[in-house]
């Protein structure tokens, strides 16, 4: 958040990510994503610095956070690490990657998808 000054000279924080645009004419007005309009006595230069340097903030600590241990995301399981083949057809396992033949999730087959395959969420799916 950045803090900026209104021209009766409260303060309050904003959310630099809900900026649309800045304009000076001649006092400076913060519209926001949804239309809300803020006039502030900061210049443009003021306001764009404050972002700046608030991004520049969020980086840095960022960079100072430790490396998370866990799970990885993956759209796409990862082949097992002994390298062994596990498909039935005596087939090398490919990992689950798209290929164009029939009945594996290629065009044409509707739909269906080779074992190991991962599956496209749907919005809200989890």
């Amino acid at each position: 958040m950045i803090v900026v000054t209104r021209l009766n000279g409260s303060r309050f924080a904003v959310n630099p990510d809900l900026i649309e645009r800045i304009q000076e004419n001649p006092d400076t007005t913060l519209v926001m994503v949804e239309g809300t309009t803020y006039v502030v006595r900061e210049s443009l230069a003021e306001v764009i610095g404050l972002i700046a340097d608030y991004r520049a903030l969020v980086l840095a600590t960022a960079r100072g956070l430790p490396a998370v241990e866990g799970q990885r995301l993956s759209l796409v399981p990862r082949p097992p690490e002994d390298g062994a083949d596990d498909e039935p057809d005596g087939e090398p396992d490919d990992g689950g990657a798209p290929h164009s033949g029939a009945g594996d999730g290629g065009a044409g087959d509707g739909g269906a998808r080779g074992p190991g395959a991962a599956t496209p969420l749907r919005p809200g799916q989890r």
